[in-house]
């Protein structure tokens, strides 16, 4: 079983923000590609996800987390030229939600065919 500065240097190595969240909404943990994405940085890290969004993008979350109670494990919330954005549901070894990650990537380049 990987220890935990083994976990954080590969959530660190990944180039894409990438946050968790527990089930109160609080934000636990940022990697650095995080901490540089958002303004507030590490300063983010304990307070509310609620915080750093709109009322519309709050109300997504709040739908996407009951989704998730009820064993959705993953969705898209965002999906534009830049990056795409998921909510993904983060479980223990009994199913039990402990909490979510929002992570970026890259958008899908359509290639036409040749």
């Amino acid at each position: 079983m990987p220890d935990a500065k083994m976990l954080e240097a590969f959530l660190n190595s990944l180039k894409n923000p990438f946050l968790f969240v527990d089930n109160d909404h609080i934000i636990r943990y940022m990697n650095n590609a995080a901490a540089r994405h958002y303004k507030e940085g590490v300063a983010l890290l304990g307070t509310s996800i609620f915080d750093c969004h709109n009322g519309e993008s709050n109300a997504v979350i709040k739908k996407i987390f009951a989704e998730m109670k009820s064993g959705l494990d993953e969705r898209m919330i965002t999906d534009n030229e830049k990056y795409r954005i998921y909510m993904r549901a983060v479980r223990d070894e009994k199913g039990m939600l402990l909490g979510y990650y929002e992570r970026y990537e890259p958008p899908v380049k359509m290639v036409p065919p040749a």
